[in-house]
C-alpha cells in the first residue's frame, strides 16, 4: 500500500463531507494520529493515522505552494548566563 505524503499545513480532501459541506481540511499535527481543521467552519478534529490514510482523497494545496501559510517562529531557549540568574 502506497502512502500519500502528507505535511503540516497542506490543504486535503476527505472522502466524506464535513457537516457544515467542506471536504478541504488543513493538516495542524502529524503523528501517530493527525489533526485537521475543515476549511468551512473551523471546527478541529483529532483522527488516528490509519483512519485518517484511509479517509484521505488527496492533497489539494502542498505547504511550498500556499502564500498564507506562516512557518512556525524559532523557540529558540535563552543563553546560558541568563539560565543561571
Amino acid at each position: 500500500m502506497a502512502y500519500l505524503k502528507v505535511d503540516i499545513g497542506d490543504i486535503v480532501t476527505m472522502k466524506k463531507p464535513h457537516p457544515c459541506g467542506s471536504k478541504e481540511w488543513e493538516v495542524l499535527r502529524i503523528g501517530a494520529d493527525f489533526r485537521i481543521r475543515c476549511r468551512g467552519c473551523g471546527h478541529t478534529v483529532m483522527i488516528a493515522r490509519p483512519k485518517f490514510m484511509k479517509a484521505v482523497r488527496g492533497v489539494v494545496t502542498k505547504v511550498a505552494d500556499r502564500d498564507d501559510f506562516a512557518p512556525p517562529t524559532d523557540h529558540s531557549f535563552p543563553a546560558d548566563d541568563d539560565a543561571q540568574n
